[in-house]
């Protein structure tokens, strides 16, 4: 109960400080380097109190990314159908990873889980650290070329609504949360 009490705190300052911000990647970024912490710990360890530690870790670098990454996908898009879709896949994605949980935690691994604590690591490494890191930048880039006026063609001879209703996230002043 602790750690999970430490994590859902955490899930709420992580969501003030995104919102405050719009730094949403970089608040990912940063929890996950807590949770990949928190997994080398419980593969590396075999003390009790450090693995302990690492429960407190593990879920305070994941539990904060879950709304924070729906909120930022939904940030990102515009017009009620493609946010609609979007969210499903990454509602659905995240869902997923329950259902590859209860197989990769396996009683033959019992009782330190290496191998389901090193896929979770492999995860957080590759997916919510490395995906974090990408997008940010990814984002970064196109705002900059929409701040400097690269995207701008891309609605001549558009009235302001038009460009709402038919470009969306596609219209050149439109700036990605990062």
């Amino acid at each position: 109960m602790p750690p999970y009490a430490v994590a859902a705190v955490l899930t709420i300052i992580v969501g003030y400080i995104a919102d405050r911000t719009k730094q949403r990647g970089l608040c990912n970024i940063v929890c996950s380097l807590f949770g990949v912490t928190g997994f080398i710990m419980l593969i590396a360890s075999q003390s009790p109190r450090i693995k302990y530690a690492g429960v407190f870790l593990a879920a305070a670098g994941i539990y904060p990314c879950i709304p924070n990454t729906i909120a930022w996908s939904a940030n990102n898009f515009e017009g009620v159908y493609k946010r609609g879709v979007m969210m499903g896949f990454v509602i659905g994605w995240g869902n997923l990873n329950g259902v590859m949980s209860s197989n990769i935690y396996r009683l033959q691994d019992r009782p330190h889980y290496t191998l389901g604590h090193a896929i979770v690591l492999g995860y957080l490494v590759l997916f919510l650290f490395g995906g974090s890191v990408g997008l940010r930048f990814m984002l970064a880039r196109e705002n900059k070329k929409r701040r400097n006026g690269e995207r701008d063609s891309w609605s001549t001879g558009m009235t302001q609504e038009e460009k709402v209703h038919m470009l969306g996230d596609q219209r050149g002043d439109f700036l990605y949360t990062l």
